[in-house]
């Protein structure tokens, strides 16, 4: 539940913030509470209330962007590795040991990717617990490595074969774009000096509201509702931001069923 954390804190200190506006607003002295001081904060609170919004609605826009790529590539990376399983399958027994090696690929994968899921069973496959769980993985990359020399090893005697062949090595070149396309694609949209510039901002807002806000239960509550809201905001974009683990996080059933559909013969 690591994913809570951060908009706990969000939250922790957007109550802060008010309670820090609150603590001023109980010591101004009456010539700053004039009807013109009073419209000033009002106007500056509307614009910052305003621009929040739209950098919210903007950052979640992104961000549900991205992720929806990210689950678009991972679709597109399992059914490329099933199909270059397949096309392994139509040429012959002489790529056993490169289907082998596929699966121990897939299946390593999953069980990296999603630790907290059930792993592949039935299958030899590397230690998943020392890899990342995104990202470039030596031991995955010779895998790889291994089941492309496996394909452009292939020593066809007849047409048919030789097709077949040059389908393999067709299929395997579209998996490594895929699979470097997933490498390259993980990285967050939102910098996090970014979030720490959004978080100051806020704060801001929040300290304007207690500092306009009188010191009553019902205005306490509606700020704590507030901050929940804006809480949920940024938790929302933060778990989208990162594709892989989180409330969101890209299912592995793709994955799964890939698998599945190479271990079928």
């Amino acid at each position: 539940m690591w994913y809570i954390a951060p908009p706990f804190l969000v939250f922790c200190l957007l109550l802060a913030s008010t309670g820090v506006g609150l603590f001023f607003n109980s010591r101004l002295k009456e010539r700053h509470r004039a009807l013109d001081s009073i419209e000033l904060i009002n106007s500056t609170i509307t614009l910052q209330v305003t621009f929040t919004a739209v950098v919210l609605g903007l950052l979640t826009s992104s961000v549900k962007t991205s992720f929806e790529a990210a689950y678009t590539e991972r679709a597109t990376y399992a059914g490329e590795l099933a199909q270059l399983d397949r096309c392994l399958r139509n040429y012959g027994l002489e790529t056993t040991p490169a289907r082998e090696q596929l699966r121990a690929y897939v299946a390593a994968v999953i069980a990296s990717t999603w630790p907290d899921e059930k792993p592949p069973a039935g299958l030899v496959y590397p230690d998943p617990h020392s890899m990342p769980r995104t990202g470039e993985d030596p031991t995955l990359a010779k895998l790889m490595n291994d089941v492309g020399f496996g394909v452009r090893s292939l020593e066809p005697t007849d047409t048919l074969h030789r097709a077949i062949a040059s389908a393999c090595i067709s299929d395997f070149t579209d998996v490594q774009k895929a699979r470097w396309a997933i490498i390259e694609g993980l990285h967050g949209a939102v910098s996090t000096p970014f979030y720490m510039v959004l978080m100051i901002w806020l704060a801001i807002m929040f300290g304007c509201f207690g500092l306009r806000a009188p010191p009553n239960r019902l205005n306490f509550i509606i700020i704590a509702l507030c901050s929940i809201s804006v809480s949920m905001a940024v938790f929302v974009i933060q778990s989208l931001d990162f594709p892989y683990g989180g409330l969101f996080g890209v299912p592995s059933d793709t994955m799964r069923n890939a698998l599945k559909d190479m271990m079928g013969s």
